[in-house]
This record gives C-alpha cells, sequence and structure tokens, in this order.
C-alpha cells in the first residue's frame, strides 16, 4: 500500500522562546509526533522555519548591520543549530533526516523545478526525512519566499502530497474568538482575516489563507492550527476534530503537474499577454480554451519559447499564468490574426 505524503510547516513562532532561542522542548515534541505518523503510514516533509530567530539570539554584531546583512548573519549561525538539534532529535527515533536549502529562483525553470523534486523523491523512497529551509544566506530582497508559507505550498504541491499542516502559534482562522473549522472552495472568508504579524516570523493570516487556498485550489488539504498545542499533529491527522484548528477543502478538479508548477510561478513570468474583452471572458469561464493570436491586443516585455507569462486582460488584470509556445517577436507578429497555433496552449496555462 502506498505511502500517503504530508508536508508540515512549522513556524518560527513555535520553535522560538520569547527570547528567540530554539525551544527544543518543543521541538522534541513535534520530532516525537513526527515519529508516530511515520510509524502509521505517513511520509513527512518538513519545511521549518527558526535559523533566523535562533542566530539572533546566539550572535551580537559587533556593529549596526543593514536588513539583508543580519539575515544572512543570523541564519548562518542560527541554522547550524536547528539542523543540529533536529539530527539529534531524530537520530534517537532511529530516522535519518537530510537538508534541503533552497531560494525562490530555483523553482523559476522546470528543470531546477524538477531537479528538486527529485532529490527529496530518493530520499522519502530511502526512508530519508526531508528538512526544508529557503537559504537565507544568498536570498535577498526580490528573491526570498514571501515567507515559509509559500515555500510549503510549493513543496506540498510539488511532492504531489495529499495534506499540507501549517503550525503556527494560533488555532487556525478566527471570526472573533470562534475558529473557523471549515473553508470551502470559493467561500469568502476576508471580513476576518487581518495581516496580523507577530513574534518572529515574516508571515501573518492573510499570507497563510493565500496560499492556503491555492494549495487546495490544487486539490490538496490545507490544515492551519496551533503549534504550541501538546500532540497537535497527531491528533489533526489520526484523530479529526479532536483539537481546534481550521482545514481548507480540496477542490476536486485535477490539474497536471506542470500546471501546479505554473500555479506557483507568477513571479517568474518574463513578460504579459494581453487579451481582448471576449477571449477574457473565455478564459474565465467554465470550458478549457488557449490563449490564441486572434484574441491578443498586446505582448509586453521580452520572452523566449518556454518561459512563464502572464495571462491579462486589456486592463492588466490577471487572467492567468501559462508557459509560452513562443517568443515574444513571433507572438506580436501573430497578435490579432486567426488560424495561428496557441501562444499559450491551454495544457500548460493555470487560470487563478
Amino acid at each position: 500500500m502506498s505511502r500517503s505524503r504530508i508536508t508540515v510547516k512549522i513556524g518560527s513562532n513555535v520553535l522560538s522562546r520569547p527570547d528567540g532561542s530554539l525551544d527544543v522542548t518543543r521541538m522534541s515534541a513535534i520530532v516525537d509526533q513526527v515519529a508516530d505518523l511515520r510509524a502509521a503510514g505517513y511520509d513527512i516533509i518538513l519545511v521549518s522555519s527558526g535559523s533566523i530567530s535562533s542566530g539572533r539570539s546566539m550572535v551580537k554584531p559587533s556593529r549596526r548591520l543593514g536588513s539583508v546583512d543580519q539575515r544572512q548573519l543570523f541564519s548562518a549561525v542560527g541554522h547550524v543549530r536547528l539542523i543540529q538539534c533536529y539530527y539529534g532529535l531524530f537520530r534517537d527515533k532511529g530516522i535519518a533526516i537530510g537538508q534541503v536549502l533552497t531560494t525562490k529562483e530555483a523553482f523559476s525553470t522546470r528543470q531546477h523545478y524538477l531537479n528538486q523534486r527529485n532529490c527529496m523523491e530518493v530520499m522519502l523512497e530511502e526512508g530519508i526525512l526531508p528538512i526544508v529551509n529557503e537559504n537565507d544566506t544568498v536570498s535577498v530582497t526580490e528573491l526570498m519566499f514571501t515567507d515559509n508559507d509559500e515555500l510549503s505550498g510549493l513543496v506540498a504541491s510539488m511532492m504531489g502530497c495529499s495534506k499540507l499542516v501549517i503550525l503556527s502559534n494560533v488555532d487556525g482562522v478566527l471570526a472573533g474568538d470562534e475558529v473557523v473549522p471549515l473553508v470551502r472552495p470559493g467561500e469568502d472568508i476576508s471580513s476576518y482575516v487581518q495581516n496580523v504579524r507577530s513574534g518572529f516570523g515574516r508571515g501573518g493570516m492573510m499570507t497563510k489563507t493565500a496560499i492556503a487556498r491555492k494549495v487546495a485550489e490544487e486539490g490538496i488539504e490545507v490544515i492551519i492550527a496551533n503549534g504550541k498545542r501538546e500532540n497537535i499533529l497527531t491528533d489533526t491527522l489520526l484523530r479529526p476534530g479532536s483539537q481546534p484548528c481550521t482545514r481548507f477543502v480540496p477542490s476536486e478538479d485535477n490539474i497536471s503537474d506542470v500546471k501546479k508548477w505554473i500555479a506557483h510561478s507568477e513571479g517568474f513570468a518574463k513578460g504579459e499577454i494581453r487579451v481582448n474583452e471576449g477571449a477574457a471572458a473565455a478564459l474565465r469561464g467554465d470550458k478549457v480554451v488557449s490563449v490564441l493570436p486572434v484574441g491578443i491586443v498586446d505582448v509586453i516585455g521580452e520572452f523566449s519559447r518556454d518561459d512563464l507569462v502572464r495571462v491579462a486582460d486589456s486592463s492588466g488584470a490577471l487572467i492567468g499564468v501559462g508557459k509560452a509556445s513562443c517568443g515574444s517577436d513571433a507572438a506580436r507578429e501573430a497578435m490579432g490574426k486567426k488560424g495561428r497555433r496557441p501562444v499559450v496552449h491551454y495544457d500548460y496555462l493555470f487560470i487563478e
């Protein structure tokens, strides 16, 4: 019987004490639960924050550092401590771990994407637990993930996981004082989602819900829960309903592996194709359609065949992201003409 895969993202606020140092007791409790889940038949991929906050508690710079310098220094020092703790705790459970440091740029091309996936596939096949984190020593400003919530969504999608669990320091999405237990596809929860960031993390609930929605649209169940609660992982996954959390119901639509990659890759688009009102309506409709030259009204930027491009309506509002079947010059030459091949084929087009 095949083992179900789950990505678990652990936030900085879960792993850090008030002074920023690692909460080894909490880490140990999470490791215990991961071991129990593996014994229950799950393959687990951890996306773990905590290196920067840990490094900040260990190093006192001799001079005032800029934000990028601080990020690089604290992550370089803190990640050693973080992975050392994980290594010792998992070793005591008889579980080997592997470290995967990545950057947003490493997801920008299909080949890099597949290389990362293959690496983790081999690790899982050999019973090794991947621990993933952004390589903060080389990621700077425009190349950074929004936070590890975004990274965890990419990993869950890339690895074909059935669930993504985001462990934060809150019980889930709150409506006043009540936890929203279920969010269905298309349900509007914007009225009670506030973009409040606390503690040591970069993200907030608005980021988490945006990522959760996108991942759920790809057919992956997303759970936001409180990582500070005892047995939260095992209870949430093995005894549903026993602890408060918010579950995002996955879409029943089947999305290809290529479209899953494209869905998370808008930030890597090299150009933009704008279409007229009729084409925009067709693309946003229920039927699967390609971006045909006859409906294109503008081609913005320079791109080559197989580059990712944004597809927008005439006002610039995003419709989707796709892989171009030709370069920008060829797209301009074909613009508005009938009987030409698609500039973006529907097999390589993700509608937002």
